[in-house]
């Protein structure tokens, strides 16, 4: 009786211990099965230590959000996702940004995404 309440009681703990990061369940409609859609490139944004540097309108360390939405275009994402993964340096001046290796390429994209619609 014991071993099969510590069975029952490690097994509810795994299960209500897991969660999916970087999405969210939406019903779907019609009563079929649940859709799990990503986290918006604000949220990445907000949840990442971007905004310690960055500000939508306002230069910080490095550039605001307003300014890179103004120098580049929807064909720069996928640059512009690499500098956020592999950093880089010179473009808006000599303060290099840190390299995110933790994120991926997809929810980079987002971000950018998200940055170039903050155009002016």
């Amino acid at each position: 009786m014991k071993k099969l309440f510590f069975t029952g009681a490690i097994s509810l703990l795994a299960f209500s211990c897991s969660k999916k990061e970087n999405s969210e369940i939406k019903p779907s409609s019609e009563g079929s099965a649940p859709i799990a859609t990503s986290v918006s490139g604000k949220s990445l944004i907000e949840a990442s230590d971007c905004m310690s540097c960055h500000n939508t309108s306002e230069r910080m360390i490095g550039p605001s959000y307003q300014d890179i939405a103004g120098k580049y275009s929807d064909k720069d994402i996928e640059m512009l996702a690499s500098k956020i993964i592999d950093g880089g340096s010179g473009v808006w001046g000599s303060v290099p940004m840190q390299p995110h290796p933790q994120v991926s390429k997809a929810d980079a994209k987002k971000m950018v995404e998200y940055i170039l619609k903050q155009k002016k």
